[in-house]
């Protein structure tokens, strides 16, 4: 099938989404539009899969990748690119190279921003540190102290973009390190509760920075069996001020995003595109004033 071809048929299959709720409408008159695209869990993965894999034949790449990034950009120039963690270990490139080349590769597609997953300590922190200088993007951690480690001031909390005058504000959770991460690998960067934390970042750029529009960077997880332990699910209905959990972590491949209400019942949109880099999310928002009407996609690399 030719890229423009696939290109075309995708779009027809979007998935368009619109809620009746306060702070979701549906009239995208005189709005101003921004594109978010996202990855997670993309563990090195550099080539597509070979024609022979079971699961996922001729998917991903990074080649791939950039091209559809490139024709959405040429389409709306106000779009951000963000990943949600876990760029490290899974292929030998990073046994290899450690790291460095999945840097190089992501400022290549001019990525906006990161957050910080457990895999991402895998040569621990300070391997991490090493391919700081590859990386021409920002990493975003709200809730992982890095205060006495060599990460200390290399990370912000926040970072706020702003795309056809639109404030976006941006802020990174990530997952308990203890117990699933050697403790050498992350020395004494400190865990913070998320829940805190994601009221605290929200609150800040909404009522203080003023931001249009707010997304999280989750590597917390979808959702578990056990309903107490922090996830998306969680996260989304403890929280307010949230428009958007962009997730990680559990390899979730949602066919369109999941709306949940939160405390003030308002709707959060909670998205997450598989792993490897198989897929590409789309999430279009159309804004006007206090109105958000949105559109999404899950594109196939």
């Amino acid at each position: 099938m030719k890229r423009i071809d696939f290109l075309k048929k995708t779009a027809a299959a979007a998935t368009i989404l619109c809620s009746g709720a306060i702070n979701f409408s549906c009239d995208s008159k005189k709005s101003k539009k921004i594109t978010i695209l996202h990855t997670n869990d993309v563990h090195s993965h550099i080539f597509p899969f070979s024609a022979n894999d079971k699961k996922r034949a001729n998917l991903g790449g990074i080649a791939r990748r950039s091209t559809i990034i490139n024709s959405i950009r040429k389409e709306n120039p106000s779009t951000l690119l963000l990943d949600a963690g876990d760029i490290f270990q899974g292929t030998p490139y990073f046994n290899y190279f450690g790291g460095e080349l999945e840097f190089k590769l992501m400022s290549l597609l001019k990525y906006d921003a990161t957050t910080i997953g457990n895999h991402d300590f895998d040569n621990g922190i300070e391997g991490l540190h090493a391919q700081l200088p590859n990386a021409k993007f920002d990493f975003i951690s709200s809730n992982y102290d890095f205060t006495n480690t060599i990460m200390d001031g290399r990370v912000n909390k926040f970072r706020i973009y702003e795309k056809n005058q639109i404030k976006i504000g941006v802020f990174g959770l990530g997952v308990e390190l203890n117990g699933l991460v050697n403790s050498n690998a992350y020395k004494e960067t400190k865990y913070l509760d998320p829940i805190e934390i994601a009221q605290d970042m929200s609150s800040v750029l909404k009522n203080d920075k003023k931001c249009d529009l707010i997304i999280c960077l989750s590597h917390l997880g979808y959702k578990y069996n056990n309903p107490n332990k922090v996830s998306d699910i969680v996260l989304a209905k403890k929280t307010k001020n949230i428009d958007l959990i962009i997730g990680g972590h559990t390899h979730t491949l949602l066919d369109k995003p999941t709306e949940i209400k939160n405390i003030v019942n308002n709707n959060v949109i909670i998205n997450q595109v598989g792993c490897f880099g198989t897929h590409l999310g789309r999430i279009d928002f159309h804004i006007n004033n206090d109105t958000k009407y949105y559109s999404s996609q899950i594109l196939s690399v």
